[in-house]
């Protein structure tokens, strides 16, 4: 099994919207998936809520059952949880941070963003813990210069993901009905976006970037 979770000290960067999308898209290649919510507003908790089919398990925890849940999970066959952190700077994300195979900084291009990326970037450091940049909401003309300052920041500091991620109402619609961007607008960009993303994850852990099984690192 593994653990991809998405960590950030900023609120606002979209870990629960890219959260969900992400799921789905696993869960349609082929993944058995499960979110686990950490995050104490449990957006993710109402998005399953919402969902009208149970095809993804999603499943609140804190930090203190972060490690046995994994170990159940892994034991009944789920392939991939997608874990949604509180601020990089709490215990439980802390331990969330361990026990992924990648942690997943989203940071939109923004200054503000930027700097709060770095602040994740040390608290990952401090624990050992794999982890990538992915630049999200990022205006839909990529190549702006905003954008490009952003991924220049990014590489600098770290590993960037690919795709870049463009804001897009694809995003809010298809988590407001429970569903993912590849449900709600199967041939829109931001399904092509995050059908990208899945597909990058998919070849870092094929290639051996982060290796150790999630209950393992726990």
């Amino acid at each position: 099994m593994r653990a991809i979770a998405f960590v950030t000290q900023k609120g606002g960067s979209g870990k629960s919207t890219l959260a969900c999308s992400l799921a789905v898209a696993a869960k349609d290649a082929g993944e058995r998936v499960c979110v686990i919510d950490m995050d104490p507003q449990a957006s993710l908790v109402g998005w399953s809520k919402t969902r009208e089919c149970d095809d993804i398990a999603v499943v609140a925890a804190n930090g203190a059952e972060l490690p046995a849940l994994l170990g159940v999970l892994e034991r009944k066959g789920t392939t991939l949880a997608i874990i949604d952190t509180p601020g990089a700077d709490g215990g439980d994300s802390a331990v969330a941070m361990r026990a992924a195979d990648l942690n997943i900084i989203p940071s939109r291009p923004s200054i503000f963003d930027l700097w709060a990326s770095a602040q994740t970037c040390a608290a990952l450091r401090a624990t050992n813990s794999d982890f990538a940049f992915m630049l999200n909401q990022c205006p839909p003309v990529q190549q702006s210069a905003r954008v490009q300052n952003a991924v220049a920041a990014l590489e600098e500091i770290g590993g960037l993901i690919s795709p870049l991620v463009a804001a897009r109402v694809d995003f809010q619609d298809a988590a407001r009905h429970g569903l993912g961007v590849t449900e709600i607008n199967p041939d829109g960009s931001a399904a092509r976006e995050i059908r990208a993303l899945w597909e990058s994850l998919k070849r870092r852990f094929a290639r051996g970037e982060a290796i150790a099984p999630a209950s393992e690192a726990a």
